[in-house]
């Protein structure tokens, strides 16, 4: 059965994370997805409360940008979340957007080869495994962890056919960006390959009498040249409608993704978690 999450935007100030995650605990949703985008809000601190305020929630970082963040604090920051909240976390890495790489000085020349030796590291780590490599970006020598922990699958978010391929083949599960169209998610799974890995989608979505309104302003916020196919908006039947079809396209979870105006996220994420989920079975 799919999977329904929601994203807490990094537009929204910290402080409103604790009564939306738990509106989205008390409700049922699946899963609750956050942002490290620079310069808004760190990915593991948001983590870390949202799991500490909630008791059966899901909580999904997609995704970490690998060029801000050392291998190894990366790896204890991951393990920690996991010995804390055992199979509630859900972690994702990436290149992150260049432009903000470039902005603090950690743009490299090749993200798909720094994303693969960090991953294998990263891995290594949380396995528990004692980690020496000197690869073009990752250094370690002789590191391990205290407190590895039990299992902690990371996913990695891509877009182009090399990180997608590099997804399938070494990653627990896959992250598709906000405006991967039905018939794209169907070319990334191929490229994927792997059929028994989860793949995760960014759905844009609203509803209420301005849901359309709001949706338009968004389309021309990341230049989409229209809503089809991109966004999904109405009523519970009308989303349940567009999520099936990402559905059919191969995701194992459909993220809604609100708009940075939404009048009440609370009530986005116990619409999402009851309406739509009962309208989508």
């Amino acid at each position: 059965m799919i999977k329904l999450g929601a994203v807490f935007l990094p537009q929204w100030a910290p402080e409103r994370l604790r009564p939306i995650a738990e509106a989205a605990d008390e409700a049922g949703l699946d899963e609750l997805w956050l942002w490290e985008d620079c310069f808004w809000e760190s990915g593991i601190a948001t983590a870390s409360a949202a799991l500490a305020w909630t008791s059966q929630l899901k909580v999904g970082v997609g995704l970490l940008p690998v060029p801000l963040r050392n291998v190894a604090i990366t790896a204890m920051e991951v393990a920690t979340l996991h010995r804390l909240f055992p199979e509630r976390v859900q972690v994702g890495i990436g290149h992150g957007v260049q432009d903000w790489m470039a902005q603090v000085g950690a743009k490299v020349d090749s993200p798909v080869t720094l994303l693969r030796e960090y991953l294998d590291a990263l891995k290594a780590l949380l396995r528990g495994e004692t980690v020496t490599t000197h690869g073009r970006y990752v250094h370690l020598d002789d590191v391990k962890l205290v407190w590895p922990p039990a299992e902690a699958p990371i996913f990695v978010g891509a877009v182009g056919p090399k990180t997608l391929r590099l997804a399938g083949a070494a990653a627990d599960g896959t992250i598709l960006t906000g405006g991967t169209t039905p018939t794209r998610t169907r070319e990334a799974r191929q490229l994927i390959g792997a059929d028994d890995k989860p793949v995760v989608v960014y759905l844009h979505a609203a509803t209420g009498p301005d849901a359309r309104v709001r949706l338009e302003a968004e389309r021309v916020r990341w230049g989409y040249e229209s809503l089809d196919d991109v966004a999904v908006y109405g009523d519970a039947e009308a989303i349940a409608a567009g999520v099936r079809r990402w559905a059919d396209a191969g995701v194992t979870t459909v993220v809604l993704q609100p708009t940075h105006d939404d009048p009440d996220p609370e009530g986005f994420v116990r619409f999402i978690a009851r309406d739509v989920r009962n309208a989508a079975l």
